[in-house]
């Protein structure tokens, strides 16, 4: 099982706490979590307005061999208006525009998305249970 929570955060809501969102889903092969602005195919979605997040930003997909894997989906932009980090512990990794990074099995971390051109995140926490 794959669950996620999300927290929307621009300059305003620093130190409030924000609205949290949560899904989750088996970790069965082909099984799929999405974060995005479009709620037709996003479990978890942002605010509509907050264009530096993408119709369909993040994808969260199961292998066939249980594990799970994130993307950051290419938009329609060919230079992305956020960029996009993966923190687990005390490591970090940023997760290229394209790109896509192993979860740790059995583990738990946070997705940052951030806005280049404001103080708005999106934070997307995961925890994958072995």
């Amino acid at each position: 099982m794959l669950e996620l929570t999300m927290a929307s955060v621009s300059a305003a809501d620093a130190g409030a706490t924000a609205g949290m969102l949560m899904a989750d889903a088996p970790s069965e092969p082909g099984a799929v979590l999405r974060v995005g602005r479009d709620a037709s195919v996003c479990r978890l979605v942002t605010p509509e307005e907050w264009l530096f997040v993408s119709r369909v930003h993040l994808e969260f997909l199961c292998g066939p061999d249980g594990s799970w894997q994130v993307t950051w989906l290419r938009g329609s932009q060919p230079d992305p208006s956020s960029e996009v980090r993966l923190t687990v512990g005390q490591y970090a990794q940023t997760i290229s525009y394209g790109g896509s990074v192993q979860l740790p099995r059995g583990g738990s971390g946070e997705i940052i998305v951030s806005d280049r051109t404001g103080p708005r995140t999106v934070n997307v926490g995961f925890y994958h249970e072995a």
